[in-house]
């Protein structure tokens, strides 16, 4: 709304008095905000001639404050309007990398705002209603400014606003039913349970109400900047929150944003980026041209080479690049990096990598924009792979080059699903990871540790192949696989035959059965085509073998640290030998009566704040080592449909045994499958000589992942050796 007054009145009024208490003046928030704590005097007439001889301006020199270490020389033409307080100065220059500034104020308009000791602002041409840190560098930046409503990025409503002014983000569903609200600290977890249970109002009502709790409805808050951060050749810089020692370069616009960084973890952004209505985590890189709208970056996350995020919320530990993301919540350690993939209203659950041409999740081929995809750990859509919605994956599900027009359920883990064009039908490989590909399995646990930038690990973070969640999928898998080799037995059966799981089961674990006749699996295509397992002799033989290995590998974890007999007060103590349920809380493993407790007590009213909820999240994660060893020792329990009274010394030393033999056989398959890499004459016709193809891709004796896979087995063999039975 364009208005003109009095040159006199520039910088004063921030706040319509209709908004301030009894009380309270336009400056109150500004005052409690202060990042330095000044006895600021009057400037002297002398200074004040200085100013003028260094051709500064202000017509009102009696509200601009400094401290007794003043140098009115480094104040050289520039403006100030309204109450401007200038911290201590010194006849220094500041410098980063290799831009070196002296300290003061330079060419320069300031309006209302708080200035820390020894800044540099150069070439500043609108700085109104900032709060700066100590140190700070600003150069060459056309605009920076804050409105009397900031929000900083969080979903908050201000005094006389009405609720359509809210900020939400629009995860997982276009048509915006499963919004959340968003605010600084938010995590995978908080998001995921803000968009789940939308049929419980009271409980959405308490996410909101919670929420709201953490913020003032005031107006008049300024944009602060950390100390120590630079800022520098940026266009529109407004309604931000920025921590210490962040670094921006060339941004086209920052605004409505909360910037976390600190000197251990300190964030950048880059040249060509548009960032509105955000919150963005410690440790990230946000560069080259990069736009984001409506989103939360959690730390340690990269956005770069134009990447699109758009109503969406990325987890930690991740990386976009050049493709378009839109309305998704994505767990951490998600990786997209190829300009042509696509992802739209999805529920991602951490570990995933999209391909090159993936598009999963667009509603042109749905009658509405409603649709949603879900997927587990470990979701890797192939190359120009195009899912329709709604679709659901289970973990570390691998989905072969095609178009799939139809709806998908695929629930059994560590699949390869693949459309057989040819014969108009889709083809699974249940376990196909654990039966073709172990090194690229296996190395995702390692790759995705080393990956963790987090300095405060208090949320424990799974990242292990073999977990509870991806165990339980298992066992469905296996009661699946055994329906479906159980029906293909029947000819022309109807309805749900319950000897099917029976006589598939007999089938499936004979040595002497060769399954060679057509299996099918029902419920897994929204067609009235054929979905295909194949090889599922072998998968279900895989999948027993890796529940076994992921209960010997805790058992051994757990002894190489206590006694047999506390490991026997352990098991006296389980009256519950069944599996928990859990749940995949933003990469944090749950069991689901813990989050059905959590939810219980927000409704309740016993927790009233995302830091005591968070703290519960971190209780939790304490736990969950015991629960996991518990989980397992279950899992292996229902596997060998054992008693309690059977895990005796002699028992238990069987597993360990077998445990080390899986574990060699794993580093086998390690190395087979990697060293197809260095015999395949297709692979190899592209180097003159061995020596040649040795120094571009290194030798396999160097493979650092093998070497710490036979690293890792000389560990287990000596932790076995060192258990006393």
């Amino acid at each position: 709304m364009f208005r003109k007054s009095n040159l006199t009145s520039l910088g004063y009024d921030f706040v319509n008095r209709e908004y301030l208490l009894e009380g309270e003046n336009e400056y109150t928030r500004r005052f409690e905000c202060q990042l330095n704590l000044h006895e600021y005097r009057y400037l002297t007439a002398a200074e004040i001639d200085i100013l003028h001889h260094n051709g500064n301006y202000s017509p009102n020199w009696s509200d601009v404050r400094v401290t007794e270490q003043f140098i009115p020389e480094q104040i050289q033409n520039s403006k100030f309007y309204g109450l401007v307080r200038i911290g201590n100065m010194s006849p220094s220059f500041v410098e980063f990398r290799d831009l070196k500034l002296p300290v003061g104020i330079y060419n320069s308009q300031i309006i209302s705002s708080d200035i820390g000791n020894d800044v540099a602002i150069h070439h500043v041409r609108y700085l109104s209603h900032f709060i700066l840190g100590n140190e700070v560098i600003l150069s060459s930046v056309n605009e920076m400014e804050t409105s009397p409503t900031a929000k900083f990025g969080n979903g908050i409503v201000k005094d006389g606003e009405q609720e359509s002014q809210r900020i939400v983000l629009e995860l997982c569903n276009e048509n915006g039913g499963r919004s959340v609200v968003p605010f600084e600290g938010m995590q995978a977890a908080d998001a995921y349970l803000c968009t789940r249970f939308r049929g419980d109002d009271v409980l959405q009502r308490r996410f909101l109400e919670i929420t709201e709790n953490q913020f003032s409805k005031k107006r008049g808050f300024y944009s602060t900047i950390g100390n120590r951060t630079v800022i520098k050749n940026s266009n529109i810089i407004k309604d931000v929150k920025i921590g210490s020692h962040a670094y921006i370069k060339g941004v086209n616009k920052l605004k409505n944003l909360t910037i976390n960084s600190i000197e251990g973890a300190y964030t950048q952004i880059g040249e060509g980026c548009e960032l509105v209505n955000g919150i963005i985590g410690y440790g990230c890189r946000v560069f080259y041209g990069v736009k984001a709208v409506r989103f939360i970056l959690s730390s340690f996350s990269q956005l770069k080479y134009g990447a699109r995020l758009i109503n969406s919320f990325l987890g930690d530990n991740s990386t976009i690049s050049c493709c378009e993301v839109l309305n998704s919540l994505l767990f951490p350690a998600h990786e997209q990096h190829h300009n042509n993939s696509f992802l739209c209203a999805s529920l991602v659950k951490g570990q995933s990598n999209m391909a090159a041409g993936a598009t999963v999740g667009s509603n042109h081929n749905s009658r509405g924009a409603d649709g949603e995809i879900v997927a587990g750990r470990g979701f890797w859509p192939g190359l120009c792979v195009s899912l329709k919605h709604n679709s659901r994956f289970a973990s570390y599900t691998l989905i072969v080059k095609g178009d799939f027009l139809h709806e998908l359920d695929i629930r059994m883990p560590f699949s390869l699903v693949s459309h057989d064009v040819a014969n108009d039908q889709v083809v699974i490989i249940p376990g196909y990871w654990f039966l073709y590909n172990m090194y690229a399995l296996m190395r995702n646990t390692s790759k995705f540790l080393n990956r963790d930038k987090r300095q405060l690990k208090n949320q424990y973070l799974e990242y292990d192949i073999l977990a509870p969640d991806t165990v339980n999928e298992m066992f469905s898998a296996l009661k699946e696989l055994e329906y479906a080799v159980g029906k293909s037995l029947v000819q022309e059966s109807t309805g749900r035959d319950q000897d099917f799981e029976k006589k598939g089961k007999e089938q499936l674990t004979d040595p002497a059965v060769h399954l060679q006749h057509e299996i099918r699996l029902d419920n897994a295509e929204a067609s009235k085509r054929k979905v295909l397992v194949t090889k599922a002799k072998e998968s279900y033989l895989v999948y027993k073998r890796m529940i076994a290995y992921y209960a010997g590998t805790m058992l051994v974890e757990y002894l190489s640290e206590n006694s047999i007999e506390q490991l026997k007060d352990l098991l006296a103590n389980l009256s519950d030998m069944k599996r928990g349920e859990f749940v995949n809380l933003g990469s944090q493993l749950v069991l689901k009566k813990d989050l059905d407790l959590l939810l219980e007590d927000i409704k309740s009213g016993q927790y009233n704040s995302w830091e005591e909820i968070h703290d519960y999240y971190h209780k939790l994660s304490a736990n969950y080592p015991l629960e996991k060893l518990k989980h397992a020792i279950a899992s292996y329990t229902e596997l060998e449909n054992l008693s309690a009274d059977k895990w005796d010394r002699g028992f238990i030393n069987t597993l360990i045994q077998t445990t080390l033999e899986t574990k060699r056989w794993i580093n086998e398959e390690i190395f087979k499958s990697r060293s197809k890499d260095y015999e395949n004459q297709f692979r190899k016709m592209v180097y003159d000589s061995q020596e040649e193809m040795e120094k571009v891709v290194g030798k396999l004796k160097d493979n650092a992942f093998i070497n710490q896979q036979a690293d890792e087995l000389t560990l287990l063999e000596f932790q076995i050796g060192q258990i006393k039975l």
